[in-house]
């Protein structure tokens, strides 16, 4: 089944040749309608379900199993629109790669490398844009700025990060890491577009804003957590503070970044200092509220070698390290007609092998 099948079943939004959406699941290279089943999986987003609590979240799987078990008709990928698989209320975006932060630091300030001193106390984060947040597929049309004073035009130095999203299905404030699958529907690959020399520009003192906000893409398909295996999260050094404790699970995805079809890097998710359970945490433990809907990413996926880089930044050491794709082309950063696409795979809870899915978009002017 290509890493979709019983062990993985992920939800979508699409819609038939004139038809309208409709809640399906992907099995092989097919699409599972799940309209007949009712209740929650007759609506035209997964916001209801995911809204519902993990208790019908699990009786939904248990339906849907049993449902796809019995031989429903199937319905080709190719002959469907993919969707936004739920309505994002909120975005927000981290900064728990311990490797790609000591990357970049060594790249934009070779003068004083480091980590910056609250780095490993708490998890950092920006507040992303939700209304720019689109589906894999879409065209990311360049974006302009300004790069220096009395500069504004299109970026030339756009780049990619490869994520992993988490998608909230149960509302909630001041969450206790251990509460964390209690309000976490699933997760979703993001490529969080990014305009590194609008970033270099506006970023001091109060961080990433137009650099970010034009465009960030998500895969059609979320997987259930339940759907996950869990790995013991990374050794932290200092303790976090006691909202930060215990840290949670960690997840054992493993990330691949194509450029053009030219397979460029392997980002492993296992590698993470700070934990999706800690990032939810921190994010509600203001008061802040999180909603159904609420999508937050890790961050840049990214390990210790260069070819397992989640951006290109690092990949291509800030562009003066071009990559050579497989047409003979060189690159430093993004082309007008580039194609980027993120794939992910990781081990189920029933001990095999499944698929992320991917998320893609091409660059146009």
């Amino acid at each position: 089944m290509s890493g979709f099948g019983l062990d993985n079943l992920p939800y979508g939004v699409f819609s038939p040749p004139a038809g309208e959406r409709r809640i399906g699941v992907r099995l092989g290279t097919d699409v599972v309608d799940l309209s007949s089943l009712g209740g929650h999986l007759a609506a035209t987003s997964l916001n209801p379900l995911m809204a519902a609590g993990r208790r019908e979240w699990q009786a939904a799987r248990e339906a849907v199993v049993a449902y796809v078990t019995a031989g429903p008709p199937l319905i080709p990928l190719r002959d469907v629109t993919l969707h936004l698989p739920f309505e994002v209320a909120d975005y927000t975006d981290f900064y728990s790669s311990e490797q790609h932060a000591l990357t970049v630091s060594k790249i934009l300030r070779p003068e004083s490398p480091g980590l910056s001193p609250q780095w490993k106390h708490l998890p950092i984060g920006y507040h992303g844009r939700s209304a720019t947040v689109v589906v894999s597929g879409t065209p990311i049309q360049r974006p302009s700025g300004q790069t220096a004073a009395g500069v504004f035009g299109p970026s030339q130095r756009l780049d990619v990060e490869a994520e992993v999203g988490f998608v909230v299905g149960v509302p909630g404030r001041r969450i206790a890491t251990a509460d964390f699958a209690e309000h976490v529907f699933g997760v979703t690959l993001v490529n969080d577009w990014s305009a590194r020399d609008l970033q270099a520009w506006e970023y001091r003192p109060l961080g990433p804003f137009l650099a970010k906000s034009f465009a960030t893409s998500v895969s059609p398909w979320i997987v259930p957590l339940d759907a996950l295996a869990t790995v013991p999260a990374v050794a932290q050094d200092p303790e976090p503070l006691g909202y930060l404790r215990p840290p949670g699970p960690g997840y054992d995805l493993r990330l691949t970044v194509e450029w053009n079809d030219t397979l460029v890097s392997r980002p492993p998710f296992a590698s993470m200092y700070w934990t999706a359970a800690q990032q939810l945490a921190h994010l509600t433990s203001n008061g802040a509220s999180v909603r159904t809907g609420d999508l937050y990413a890790s961050g840049t996926v990214s390990g210790p070698d260069r070819d397992q880089a989640g951006s290109f930044l690092e990949l291509t050491w800030n562009g003066a390290e071009p990559v050579k794709l497989a047409d003979g082309s060189l690159r430093g950063f993004l082309a007008d007609g580039d194609r980027v696409r993120i794939g992910g795979t990781a081990r189920s809870a029933a001990g095999t092998e499944i698929s992320l899915g991917s998320v893609s978009g091409t660059v146009v002017p």
